[in-house]
């Protein structure tokens, strides 16, 4: 029972944070929402066109991905650790809820699909990872943690890492060449 609560907490914030994103999108940010940014003709030509070097895309991938992750580690080791989970998931959510608007606002039903190859296939094993330890903070001190959890996170996360170097990028062109 406490499981299908805290499942229902989580769901709910995720899903504040995602129509708060849509409201801001709609409203407060409409006009940079549709401004050219990255669902733009002109930066989806351009993307075709780039070679990505894999090893300073990597090292980029690296940062961009491993800080959030170890800042919300080192978070998650203080008293805050709730507060954090909370915070994370209405952030994701409200993230999520932008950048769908900003994607349909400028491409339609293609901006979506855009979106969806953008997160294919690293999304599984971030979301994995982030499951793991999310909800090792969710529910400490019922649950802790171990050798086993650490390692499942740092697999994770380098499959993530390593096909959204060398995979997403190739999906990436042949979604937007067929567009």
């Amino acid at each position: 029972m406490k499981i299908q609560q805290r499942k229902k907490y989580v769901t709910a914030f995720y899903m504040a944070g995602f129509l708060i994103g849509i409201l801001y999108a709609n409203i407060v940010a409409k006009n940079y929402v549709t401004s050219t940014g990255i669902f733009s003709e002109y930066f989806l030509s351009q993307y075709i066109s780039i070679e990505v070097v894999a090893e300073e895309y990597m090292l980029y991938i690296l940062q961009v991905r491993l800080l959030p992750l170890a800042g919300l580690f080192l978070v998650g080791q203080t008293k805050f650790r709730k507060i954090a989970v909370v915070f994370w998931f209405i952030w994701v959510g409200f993230s999520s809820g932008m950048l769908l608007v900003a994607a349909i606002m400028q491409l339609g039903v293609k901006g979506v699909l855009l979106c969806l190859i953008g997160l294919t296939p690293q999304f599984v094993f971030y979301i994995m990872a982030y499951v793991v330890l999310l909800w090792y903070f969710y529910t400490y001190p019922v649950s802790s943690w171990n050798r086993g959890k650490t390692i499942f996170v740092t697999l994770t996360m380098a499959l993530g890492i390593i096909s959204e170097v060398y995979v997403n990028p190739i999906l990436m062109k042949m979604f937007i060449n067929a567009m």
